[in-house]
């Protein structure tokens, strides 16, 4: 057995701060326990000696969270796979942007275990812990603004805006081996689409985003994005002025996603510096910037996307925004025959969002079509 432990943010109250864990046991073969614990060091730990292949598990995963919901929360939860329904994921609390899917404040604790186990199983280690983090984030915005918390949400036009109970999840398809399907999770700055072709975990498009970017858990430092941030600032200080001047579109910084949720088949024109014009160690670099989006998802399909990128990184171009020095808000995206990436802080560096798309194959269509 192995246990995934979210702490969670620490709250206010008359006799001072107090924290929480939540905490997530999982026995890939067995049953799945969630709630409270005093445990304060927060860890993740998903056992690596499971049996069958990675969609396998996901479809296992899937099917016990499915039979776990009464026919109400059903009804929530399952769309089919070609329904338009899919392009209603957000940044946006939900309060502001109604989501798909079941709300993991009316799960019991069962239920949100085996909701935890689905995620889980169609992401990476570090993927999930990514998403607890941004998640953890907004329960902090919840407890530094309590009035714009508690139960409700999801409806559209006010009500709550902020904390972890406010995520969905729904499922587009049948969860299946050989038939695509497809997972959405999301709620405040965070918009997860992730679909299962055969072998294929295809994570596009997704939105991540963090706010507060740092804050500390047990006396250390989290930062859900700090991976793509500080890649990307690597990147741009190893260019040479004549690069720069290639890269570098403005002084300030791009505050708005131009592929952000809501701009499903539009198209920009790739600006900034061809990876041809960088070196090895340079692509290298850019490359590592990519993985941090990639790698979200599960590890032998992102290994798999990963060489797919490589193969056409000297068609990839990178472009900035604002200035180079590491902490500023600096606005970056990466565009190539294959993949988008766009990071923009929203007015400090502190408010991030960010988005990952393949144009041809955003919520695996373009997978789909090559499997028939």
């Amino acid at each position: 057995m192995s246990q995934m432990i979210l702490e969670s943010p620490q709250t206010s109250n008359t006799s001072g701060r107090k924290s929480l864990a939540l905490v997530l046991t999982l026995a890939i073969t067995g049953s799945a326990i969630y709630g409270l614990s005093n445990d304060n060091s927060p860890r993740l730990e998903i056992d690596d000696k499971v049996t069958g292949s990675p969609t396998s598990r996901a479809v296992t995963a899937a099917n016990a969270f499915l039979e776990a919901l009464d026919d109400k929360q059903k009804e929530k939860t399952l769309f089919d796979f070609t329904s338009g329904k899919k392009s209603n994921w957000s940044n946006l609390p939900a309060s502001f942007v109604p989501r798909n899917g079941v709300k993991l404040g009316d799960l019991s604790k069962d239920q949100r275990a085996l909701a935890f186990k689905v995620l889980a199983s169609v992401l990476s280690k570090s993927g999930f812990q990514k998403m607890i983090d941004i998640m953890e984030g907004d329960q902090r915005l919840l407890d530094n603004n309590p009035g714009k918390g508690g139960k409700g949400g999801g409806k559209g036009g006010g009500g709550p805006m902020f904390g972890s109970d406010l995520y969905f999840l729904a499922i587009f398809g049948k969860p299946s081996e050989t038939q695509p399907w497809m997972l959405q999770f999301g709620g405040h700055h965070l918009g997860l689409n992730v679909s299962i072709v055969g072998k294929h975990f295809i994570l596009t498009p997704t939105h991540t985003g963090s706010q507060p970017a740092l804050y500390k858990r047990d006396g250390k430092e989290v930062r859900p994005l700090g991976l793509e941030n500080d890649t990307a600032f690597k990147l741009v200080n190893s260019l040479d002025e004549k690069q720069k001047a290639a890269a570098i579109l403005s002084s300030r910084p791009q505050q708005e996603l131009l592929l952000g949720p809501g701009r499903d088949g539009r198209k920009i024109e790739a600006k900034g510096i061809k990876g041809s014009a960088l070196t090895d160690e340079q692509r290298t670099m850019l490359l590592d910037v990519i993985a941090a989006w990639i790698d979200i998802t599960e590890p032998d399909s992102a290994a798999l996307r990963m060489a797919e990128i490589k193969e056409k990184v000297a068609d990839t171009y990178f472009a900035w925004s604002g200035p180079t020095e590491k902490g500023s808000a600096a606005y970056f995206r990466i565009q190539g025959p294959s993949i988008v990436i766009e990071y923009a802080p929203q007015g400090s560096a502190d408010h991030i969002h960010t988005v990952v798309r393949n144009p041809a194959d955003d919520y695996g269509v373009g997978t789909a079509k090559d499997m028939k």
